[in-house]
């Protein structure tokens, strides 16, 4: 039997873990300078385009809901973050970006911008980003349909 594809993900498993923690570095220095730390961004940065209860931010980032809740209460304990009301749900309240945390999230937004444009350049222009930001939603929809089987499914 062939190894090839245990090798592969072998080698994308390590690929990601590495990559993850150089994004979570070099957003802990971008999230730095606005008072923020990577973690904080993140949430705030979710829920930017609409409120969203707790559980729902975990699964739009992938981790559990306790961590989430953990960052959430400590943005809200800043002043960052807000708890607002659920129509949909009594007890699961929506956070919510107070104007200082938006403020906050915009002050990162000129060395996001030079990061993004140093990585287009770097990967060799607009279609070659674009196609890494497809390869890994493609490989991240795989995990999806594939976790459900779990090992020794077919």
């Amino acid at each position: 039997m062939s190894h090839e594809p245990q090798d592969a993900l072998s080698r994308t498993a390590l690929g990601v873990f590495r990559l993850n923690g150089q994004l979570l570095a070099v957003s802990e220095k971008l999230a730095e300078p606005a008072g923020l730390t990577a973690a904080w961004w993140q949430v705030l940065g979710a829920v930017l385009p609409e409120p969203l209860p707790v559980a729902g931010i975990a699964r739009v980032m992938g981790i559990t809901r306790q961590s989430v809740q953990r960052v959430a209460d400590l943005l809200v304990r800043e002043g960052l973050a807000s708890y607002e009301p659920n129509p949909a749900h009594r007890r699961a309240k929506l956070l919510a970006p107070t104007e200082e945390g938006r403020a906050a999230v915009h002050r990162i937004d000129p060395g996001h911008a030079e990061l993004a444009a140093l990585l287009q350049r770097e990967l060799g222009g607009p279609e070659a980003f674009e196609e890494t930001v497809r390869v890994l939603e493609r490989l991240s929809k795989a995990l999806e349909v594939v976790e459900g089987a779990g090992p020794g499914h077919q």
